[in-house]
């Protein structure tokens, strides 16, 4: 469904209030009042069956009475009443609804039924519905006030979408206090129909909106807020706070992985793959936001403190400690200016103090050297009020300051008299953020350069790494088997088969189910060996005394054998003996470590590295990913493990590259096949030279037979859509390998680039653009295949190159896509446009897609001939361009 419809909600020319009352205190009046009291433009009709005015103005006894076509109908009547008043809505052609009724699944049956009713209308009438239980919606810049709010929102330019009503009105007040603005104020409620996904795509577009903060509960569709984010995460910074830090999910689990990497871990690495920003409290939401509003992102984490109060700079610095960053280590340079210019008792290390009675001019020399300190991220001013330093001189000093440097600048004045009060006025109306406490300003300081992290991760040009081609075939008969058994588990071999068809090194295993076969295998494997318990029902060999290390020689191996049977019999009465692993031992000279994957309610198969081996449990060193992961986001997903910080420190470093490909290679056996629940491989042994994996567990998802055959829908991200690679030969003979387009292609790309000439430029970009930054380079390769595909002809002869790519960008909401075609000029005549085009309609088609279009300039006279033999039609937009637009049955 369209995101334009959204339109109709928070851009609306007329407004129907249908529970519109006179009752003082009630919604309706509360709802009714905002709109009409404030400087609305549009109109408002009132809805009251018993009343032919509501506060001085005709009302109607139905929205199907009124002689307007109304935009947007907010209701606020009983729960029972409003799946009848939503059909009339739809019926009246209404695009637009705001519920802010309670009442529904959250009283139970009844209220389900209700809901279920709605959605039924909803689809119907091509409608779009914020609610129930929303507070409603604000738009300070169009006084659009839809809501019962008893406090009004400031214009602005921050978004606050937030899924609790009472939170929206407690952060009013705060906002009001504050002077924070807004561009708009959504509750978005139970989020029936319209969710945080939706409210993304909307602002992320809207050129109000500088930044996007939430208030999360829970998120509804995860793929499609994760698609949102990622899409404009590089644009306009999302800040979100989520409730529920500490609630872990409680389901049963079968494996180290499905009892590891609880709910809010699993939030967490969405945000940051997401690019989102994650902060821990609502102050904290608002004070981010504003920031990475004002000032530019910190290139590190390395903070400079100048202050006038050592106390409050200490504690700063320890905050700063906690919260990962660090104290930047001036240079030689700055310290001898700042010796030259402050007085010896003064401290011209970080943090620099200047001591309390400094004046404005001790603060702006101090300022001044330290904002060219090449070691420094950013900067903190904390200033305490003395009667030597009036505040408001401070605070035109750091304005004054800041515009030398383009790295950020942060306040903190201690102090809520009308002086310092007016001080931050000042600082917040020239771009510098101010708070009222050093560690806030130190927390903002952080979350920004966590924003820098999280925007760098987008940015980052991966390694190409093969990828493994496994027969799945083979694989998918031994899922299929289990599920039609019933068999929740696999057995070791199978689910070490699973690894081995993906390239990743395992130990010879043999299964025997006597002493004698047990003595056989050993002396075939050479001593010592390892002897493993195998059942179904006993998942913690270790803990569960089901693993004999170091077994040297045919007599240990009979005593080892008949103590695992007796640990057996004792521990799991009735279980399943499926007999006695024997592997060569492994020398643990390497790091133990665990990679899994188990699949999330919300986010569908996650991927976890971390310690492994019988510390698993103990530590929780555990760091989540998402799949498709490639070769950074794999080393990403390392480095917040404390075993890969500690590796790194140490003399025996782990093999990253290796670990790299194996993880890859994982990431892609988890997209292959949505059967698997959960999967362990723990241990993988992994050295400085080599890896392998000494047991594997994998857990079927015995309901996946009910969910359908969509590839996907077990992933959260879309994976590389392995479907679009084809062969075809050009006119001349010559072959050519059209396929998606991936983000370790930046480079072959920037070559096609470079080699085109100005008239092939200017009619694929409108302009002759010189050369592609790396920001841009990214913005083409690295796409989201929900929302973009770019399909390259990639042609090999001495060596690989890209001589031809077709892009097609997919409107939200899916109705339709925009397209273009680029061509290499020497391979220009061959067929290869038209090639390229025909694969681009077939992909449309593919996606549901009704139409696709393209904007051509008119002397591109090749395109239009083109266009004509494919059946587009021309529609002039202006004089020097014209687009071309096919119909997809």
């Amino acid at each position: 469904m369209g995101i334009e419809k959204l339109n109709h909600i928070f851009n609306p020319k007329r407004i129907a209030v249908i529970g519109a009352s006179e009752r003082k205190g009630s919604i309706g009046a509360k709802i009714l009042r905002n709109l009409i009291g404030v400087g609305y433009k549009g109109g408002v009709y009132p809805v009251n069956t018993f009343r032919q005015t509501v506060q001085g103005i005709p009302a109607y006894p139905s929205i199907s009475k009124i002689p307007r076509k109304i935009d947007l109908a907010i209701i606020a009547t009983p729960a029972h009443t409003i799946p009848q008043i939503v059909e009339e809505c739809g019926q009246a052609g209404v695009s637009g609804l705001i519920i802010t009724s309670a009442g529904f699944r959250e009283v139970g049956t009844e209220g389900i039924e209700y809901e279920q009713q709605i959605i039924k209308h909803q689809k119907k009438f091509d409608m779009r519905i914020i609610g129930p239980n929303s507070f409603g919606v604000l738009r300070p810049g169009i006084n659009l006030y839809v809501t019962f709010a008893g406090t009004l929102a400031l214009p602005g330019n921050i978004a606050f979408l937030s899924q609790s009503a009472a939170l929206c009105s407690s952060a009013l007040d705060w906002a009001k206090e504050s002077e924070v603005g807004f561009s708009a104020v959504v509750s978005t409620g139970s989020m029936l129909d319209v969710d945080f996904g939706d409210l993304i795509d909307y602002f992320g577009a809207d050129a109000k909106t500088r930044s996007i903060v939430l208030y999360v509960e829970s998120i509804k569709h995860a793929r499609k807020f994760m698609s949102a984010a990622r899409a404009f995460a590089r644009t306009k910074p999302i800040v979100v706070v989520k409730a529920g830090r500490s609630k872990e999910s409680r389901a049963s689990t079968l494996s180290h992985s499905g009892n590891l990497g609880g709910e809010d871990a699993v939030y967490d690495s969405a945000f940051r793959r997401a690019g989102v920003v994650r902060v821990g409290a609502i102050m904290d939401l608002f004070n981010c936001a504003e920031a990475l509003a004002m000032q530019s992102n910190p290139a590190g984490p390395n903070l400079t403190i100048i202050t006038n109060a050592g106390g409050p700079a200490i504690m700063a610095t320890d905050h700063l400690a906690d919260r990962g960053g660090k104290i930047s280590v001036l240079s030689d340079s700055t310290i001898h200016n700042l010796k030259n210019v402050l007085p010896p008792y003064c401290n011209t290390t970080n943090p620099v103090d200047i001591f309390e009675e400094a004046t404005p001019e001790r603060f702006r020399v101090a300022i001044d050297i330290c904002l060219k300190d090449k070691n420094s991220n950013g900067f903190l001013l904390i200033y305490a009020p003395q009667p030597a330093a009036d505040p408001l001189d401070v605070a035109n000093i750091i304005v004054e300051a800041a515009k030398q440097t383009n790295k950020p600048v942060l306040a903190s004045f201690m102090s809520e008299d009308n002086q310092s009060r007016k001080a931050s006025k000042i600082l917040q109306r020239n771009g510098i953020p101010v708070f009222t406490t050093p560690e806030q300003a130190v927390s903002t300081f952080m979350y920004m350069f966590s924003y820098t992290q999280n925007l760098e991760l987008l940015y980052q040009t991966p390694e190409e790494l093969p990828i493994e081609k496994a027969d799945s075939k083979s694989l998918k008969e031994i899922l299929k088997r289990s599920i039609c058994a019933g068999k929740q588990t696999l057995s070791l071999l199978d689910s070490l088969q699973f690894l081995e068809m993906y390239n990743i090194p395992t130990v010879k295993t043999e299964i025997v189910l006597s002493p004698e076969e047990a003595k056989i295998k050993s002396n075939n494997f050479g001593y010592p060996v390892v002897m493993k318990l195998i059942s179904p029902q006993i998942i913690h060999k270790t803990k569960n005394e089901g693993v004999i290390l170091n077994v040297c020689s045919p007599q240990d191996v009979q005593v080892s054998y008949d103590k695992l049977l007796i640990n057996f019999n004792r521990l799991k009465p009735g279980a399943e003996f499926q007999g006695i692993a024997i592997q060569p031992m492994v020398q643990k000279n390497g790091y133990e470590l665990i990679i899994g994957c188990k699949k999330d309610s919300q986010f569908g198969s996650v991927i976890l590295f971390g310690t492994g081996g019988t510390n698993t449990e103990l530590f929780k060193d555990i760091a989540i990913g998402f799949p498709p992961l490639n070769q950074i986001l794999a080393k990403r997903l390392m480095e917040h493990t404390l075993i890969y910080k500690h590796a790194a420190e140490s003399e025996f470093p782990l093999n990253v590259k290796l670990m790299e490909k194996i993880l890859v290679k994982f990431s892609q056996l988890v997209i292959d096949f949505p059967e698997i629940k959960e999967l362990d491989i723990n241990p993988i042994i992994v050295d400085q030279k080599s890896a392998v994996a000494v047991d594997a567990h994998i857990v079927v998802d015995l309901e996946y037979k009910d969910r359908g055959t969509n590839f996907c829908n077990h992933l959260v991200i879309a994976p590389y859509p392995r479907r679009y690679i084809s062969e075809w030969k050009t006119k001349d003979g010559e072959k050519v390998l059209l396929r998606p387009i991936k983000p370790e292609d930046e480079s072959l790309f920037n070559v096609l680039f470079s080699s085109l000439s100005a008239e092939t430029k200017r009619f694929r970009f409108f302009d002759i653009i010189k050369e592609l930054s790396h920001e841009k380079l990214v913005r083409f390769c690295n796409l989201d295949n929900d929302r973009e595909i770019a399909i390259i002809a990639e042609f090999q002869k001495d060596t690989k190159m890209i001589i031809g790519v077709a892009r097609l960008i997919i409107s939200v909401g899916g109705n339709n896509g925009e397209f273009a075609v680029l061509v290499n000029d020497s391979w220009q005549g061959k067929g290869l446009g038209s090639k390229l085009v025909d694969r681009i309609i077939d992909i449309a088609r593919d996606m549901g897609v009704k139409y696709v279009y393209s904007d051509v300039l008119s002397n591109n006279y090749k395109m239009f001939r083109l266009a004509e033999k494919k059946g587009f039609k021309k529609e002039k937009i202006d004089y020097d361009t014209t687009k071309i637009v096919k119909l997809l049955d």
